[in-house]
């Protein structure tokens, strides 16, 4: 079922239970109601960038039944260019010119494919090349991707289609008629100039970040450009051969400024199931690549071979090309004929993960490496990892001499039953290999700090911040209860709270910024200076958090504001302000009854900002300006909304029958009148209402009502939030949901006659508890609820392969209890147990999710 068909599968159910509207849908008015068919037309901003001289805007709208359309706004003029069925954009460091695809029509594509039209014989995709300042357009057909240097200018890479030259000796011979030979060409162009290069059968190609170098590969042509690897200075030297030979070459990977450049190659001629991959490397002063590692040799562990799974990567010196080894895969016996090969699941109380959960990692567990790095000035090799302790994080870009290394192996059991991650911690000496475990079991996940200096997690049994010294292995707790609460504070699961994260470091890892539900906190790791509160946003019911407008820096500055993003509990309204850590000063820099992003855009070498305000009713269009408080809007993504009715969403309030205050979303629609009585429709999950100023657009959802369809065709909506007791989630959910209702009936405008309610998955739960306990429903529809704790409770959840069971003991079901120590409580809480007390008509969906 389609997300638009069942929205109005969930209308028609309104309407059959008398929920549907009669002199208040009848009403002439001189906006139109929302229908169905328009759910598909709204659109979204799907990607959206700034030039780096932040001049250029760049961003996309797509909506569920259109092709997208890409729109460059010049903020110096104020004019805008539409390029339809355009995305996957890049703009070029100079900004100077804009790299974008044009799709074939949607429509005619899926006709083609009804016609079963082979996908090699569909249309491709259209690269454009917009020069930004000239205003000018060229297209080139048949382009399969393209690639835009990141810190260099004046080139573009793309992958097109091209034709097999015929053989006129052969134009009319059968092999000729069958068709059209194609293959992969890669173009290289200057978009200064008319200067442009042309490379045959390219498989794999790749330009340095930061130097102007390209890599290709190449399954050869002629005698003119043999299969292999080649390099490339765009405007420079030649075509350069690096290695030249047929085999298989992947993973091409440049240094930082491109002056190395390392690949994998197997140039076994056998037809081996098991590929044994080699590592070459080029670099400076040599002219061709050179083989680093060879899976086969005497340095190699016979039964290892390097992987081709995990991708090569540099350090950020250059000194260090990182790699992946893996044991070689045992392959199963071909001999065996089919019915003699056992098709049994063996599931044994010694393993470590569920039989199921094997399975859904099969994949993952079969492309498993190991990191390993080779020093290049060297050549010498060195494991990191092992499968005692395979996974590892490095610091400093990869430069730092120190690795941290985790395992899960000895805890895979224990979070099968509770659903937490436990690690094993070790320091890892890049340099030499050496290893050694540290005394502490960190239950969440363990990182390093950006220069390596330091490990830290968040300890859930102990609620606190934990960061140790690798080298000295001096462990400091960071955070304490009688500092302050880093804890949720609103956790109502049967487990630890978790934390409310970090904001980052300082530079050269002398602070961390720890986030409390209000403030930011400096904390030295060394535990050398006392904890130091930076913001007093509790005081005021103000939460703050770190925005980061340079998505390339990897720390916090401390000598520059920095921009934080303002919540207020209050209100639910938000803000952005600007904070000097050094003085503590707050400046704020708008604040209001609205929701504003947390991602807003910075150009990178100017003061332009991107930025999108929104609530009910606005939608988050693009604001553009000097400043994040005075921006100018530059997109009209819905202008139809204008010719529909909407509705208002406020803040409901009331007191739950176990004695506590809670708030709600309350939406009522266009023209409220408070003397009229309106159809209500309650729809909730958990905690909604920080949500309040968010805007709904009216898209079709795969499980949830649409609350801007509902109130444009006059109904009223109500999310209310709901606090849970543990081993009560049923009661919970009735005792804050009913007087809520209770409330808004005694306001005298909703019609007791006309209520539903609607909720998904643990909302489906809770409407199929609430069913069995109330009538005052006229209709609910519960999507994919659990009914039977009991039965479920031992389930396996498809995602993961886990049992459920830790989701009742430990989770969101929030039983806190196995089904033995708790049997009344999962008896209590199972709606089956009494569903014959329903008399409430229910829709209830089945499905995967």
């Amino acid at each position: 079922m389609n997300h638009s068909n069942y929205q109005k599968y969930l209308f028609c159910l309104f309407l059959f239970c008398g929920l549907g509207l009669t002199d208040l849908a009848a009403q002439t008015v001189e906006k139109k109601q929302l229908q169905i068919e328009d759910l598909t037309r709204w659109n979204e901003i799907t990607q959206k960038a700034m030039s780096y001289d932040g001049r250029w805007v760049v961003y996309t709208l797509d909506a569920e039944d259109s092709d997208p359309t890409t729109i460059v706004y010049d903020g110096r003029t104020g004019k805008e260019q539409r390029f339809d069925r355009a995305d996957d954009f890049r703009i070029s460091q100079d900004s100077r010119h804009l790299i974008f695809l044009v799709h074939p029509p949607e429509d005619t594509v899926k006709e083609m494919r009804r016609r079963k039209v082979k996908k090699a014989d569909l249309p491709g995709d259209t690269l454009g090349i917009y020069h930004l300042t000239e205003g000018e357009l060229e297209k080139v057909a048949d382009v399969k991707n393209f690639k835009l240097p990141e810190k260099w200018n004046g080139w573009l890479a793309y992958l097109t289609v091209a034709e097999m030259p015929v053989d006129t000796a052969k134009a009319n011979s059968r092999s000729a008629k069958k068709g059209k030979k194609e293959y992969d060409q890669l173009m290289i162009r200057s978009l200064t100039s008319d200067e442009q290069y042309s490379m045959a059968k390219v498989k794999e190609y790749e330009l340095a970040r930061s130097g102007p170098h390209l890599a290709l590969i190449t399954t050869g042509k002629d005698s003119t450009l043999l299969p292999g690897v080649y390099e490339f200075t765009p405007g420079g030297s030649d075509l350069q051969p690096l290695y030249r030979t047929k085999g298989t070459y992947k993973h091409l990977t440049f240094d930082e400024d491109g002056t190395q450049l390392a690949f994998l190659a197997d140039l076994d001629t056998s037809d081996n199931k098991v590929r044994p991959y080699d590592l070459f490397l080029y670099g400076p002063g040599k002219d061709t690549a050179e083989l680093a590692v060879a899976t086969k040799s005497e340095t190699m562990e016979p039964s290892w071979m390097i992987s081709e799974h995990m991708r090569l990567r540099f350090s950020k010196d250059g000194s260090k090309l990182y790699f992946g080894l893996a044991p070689i895969p045992q392959l199963p016996d071909t001999t065996l004929l089919e019915e003699e090969i056992p098709g049994v699941e063996v599931w044994a109380t010694s393993d470590a993960r569920l039989y199921t959960q094997q399975n859904v990692q099969l994949n993952r567990d079969k492309r498993k490496a190991y990191m390993t790095v080779l020093h290049t000035g060297t050549g010498e090799i060195t494991s990191l990892a092992n499968p005692e302790m395979p996974d590892v994080e490095l610091g400093a870009e990869g430069n730092a001499p120190v690795a941290m290394a985790t395992s899960d192996l000895q805890y895979q059991k224990m979070s099968s039953w509770e659903g937490n991650t436990y690690y094993d911690v070790f320091r890892v000496d890049v340099n030499t290999g050496a290893f050694r475990k540290l005394d502490v079991v960190a239950m969440g996940n363990p990182s390093i700090s950006p220069d390596g200096k330091y490990f830290y997690w968040y300890s859930e049994p102990d609620t606190a911040w934990i960061a140790i010294d690798p080298v000295t292995e001096k462990q400091e707790r960071l955070t304490s209860n009688s500092l302050g609460i880093f804890y949720d504070e609103l956790n109502d699961q049967p487990m630890p709270p978790s934390s409310y994260r970090t904001a980052g470091w300082l530079a050269d890892d002398k602070a961390v910024i720890i986030y409390d539900r209000y403030d930011l906190w400096r904390m030295d790791p060394s535990g050398q200076l006392p904890a130091q509160r930076l913001t007093k946003g509790r005081e005021a019911g103000l939460t703050y958090r770190y925005i980061k407008l340079d998505p390339e820096a990897r720390f916090i500055p401390e000598k520059e504001k920095i921009l934080l993003h303002i919540f207020n509990h209050h209100t639910k309204g938000e803000g952005y302000a600007w904070f000097d850590l050094s003085t503590g000063s707050v400046q704020v820099i708008q604040e209001g009854k609205y929701s504003l992003t947390t991602r807003p855009l910075k150009a990178e070498g100017a003061e332009r900002y991107i930025y999108t305000r929104e609530d009910f009713r606005t939608f988050p269009d693009l604001l553009y300006g000097e400043r994040l408080n005075s921006g100018k809007q530059i997109s009209h993504a819905n202008p139809q909304q204008a010719a529909y009715r909407w509705g208002n969403a406020e803040l409901y309030e009331w007191t739950s029958l176990d004695g506590e205050s809670l708030q709600g979303i309350l939406v009522k629609p266009d023209g409220f009148d408070p003397n009229k009585k309106y159809p209500l429709i309650v729809n909730f999950y958990e905690r909604s209402s920080d949500g309040l100023y968010n805007h709904r657009a009216p898209q079709a959802n795969r499980s949830t009502i649409n609350y801007s369809y509902y109130t444009s065709r006059g109904y009223v909506v109500f999310n209310p939030d709901i606090p849970y007791r543990i081993g009560y989630p049923g009661e919970s959910c009735y005792n804050a949901v009913m007087p809520g209702i209770t409330s808004l009936l005694e306001q005298g405008f909703i019609d007791r006659d006309r209520i539903g309610v609607q909720g998904h998955s643990w909302g489906g739960y809770q409407i199929a508890y609430l069913v069995t306990k109330t009538n005052l429903f006229r209709c609910a529809e519960s999507g994919a609820p659990v009914v039977n704790m009991i039965s479920a409770y031992g389930g396996i959840r498809w995602g993961s392969g886990m049992s459920r069971m830790f989701q009742y003991e430990h989770t969101q079901s929030r039983i806190g209890g196995t089904l033995w120590e708790q049997t009344l409580r999962y008896l209590e809480n199972s709606p089956i147990f009494e569903i014959d007390k329903i008399q409430t008509p229910i829709l209830i969906m089945h499905n995967d999710h």
